[in-house]
């Protein structure tokens, strides 16, 4: 299998589109370790799995804005499974039902979006960056999304938040570049998920009509591109961002 021997974490993969990136890493092979704070949804889809592929994932309850929770979390992943070879930042989120007009906003909605969607992912990184750079490979693919090219109106934090993440993928890129890592982006769109469905729903109606394919995607979309991304065959791709968006914003 594509993925054997190999060590991955999905934070945030307890359900939507980091669950079914699991379930993708599972199926090639990987080993997996998820942290979310509700990791429910996924053991229940683990249930449905062979044995031998259900064993290969380690399944952690926890905050991945908790600096604490996160460093033991890495600790008791790589003690359990080995070092890491891929890190799937997918833990973020807009400010959801609290969203809306910048003009009316406040700074405590934008704080909170900006430690979930852009801080978890420096933290995760600094964690495995420099394991992957002595050993000399590593994948970190980052979730930003397609709100932060198109500047949806309700989503200024989060679009603001992601395009953050979008900058540090570049820099960390090629900082690693050199050392076998490669860094990349993930940019979906209108995808369905139990998060998706919180949004404003003149925001999802917009993004909707404006997506050429002219439908909602699906969680598994994303994983497959992750889950290239994090091959070997994608060795010489870094420091890119992939739209998943149904062609909604083309870069």
């Amino acid at each position: 299998m594509a993925f054997d021997q190999r060590v991955a974490v999905v934070t945030g993969g307890g359900q939507g589109i980091g669950a079914a990136t699991v379930l993708d890493f599972l199926e090639q092979g990987a080993r997996v370790a998820v942290l979310d704070l509700d990791c429910a949804p996924l053991r229940r889809q683990l249930d449905a799995l062979p044995r031998d592929a259900a064993a290969r994932c380690l399944c952690v309850a926890g905050d991945c804005t908790d600096a604490g929770v996160v460093a033991t979390f890495f600790d008791s992943a790589e003690a359990e499974l080995g070092p890491v070879d891929i890190l799937f930042n997918n833990v973020g989120q807009s400010a959801r039902e609290r969203g809306g007009l910048f003009t009316e906003s406040d700074e405590a909605v934008w704080r909170f979006v900006i430690e979930v969607s852009l801080l978890t992912t420096l933290r995760a990184s600094r964690r495995v960056a420099p394991g992957m750079k002595a050993r000399g490979f590593g994948r970190i693919v980052n979730m930003s999304t397609d709100a932060a090219f198109a500047g949806d109106v309700g989503l200024a934090d989060y679009a603001a938040a992601k395009m953050g993440v979008v900058g540090f993928t570049r820099s960390l890129a090629r900082e690693l570049a050199p050392h076998g890592v490669t860094v990349n982006a993930v940019c979906p769109g209108a995808i369905r998920t139990r998060a998706h469905d919180k949004l404003r729903p003149e925001v999802l109606e917009k993004i909707v009509a404006d997506t050429p394919a002219g439908f909602v995607g699906a969680p598994e979309d994303v994983a497959a591109t992750v889950r290239f991304l994090a091959s070997d065959e994608a060795r010489f791709i870094t420091g890119q961002t992939l739209l998943v968006d149904g062609g909604r914003w083309m870069l």
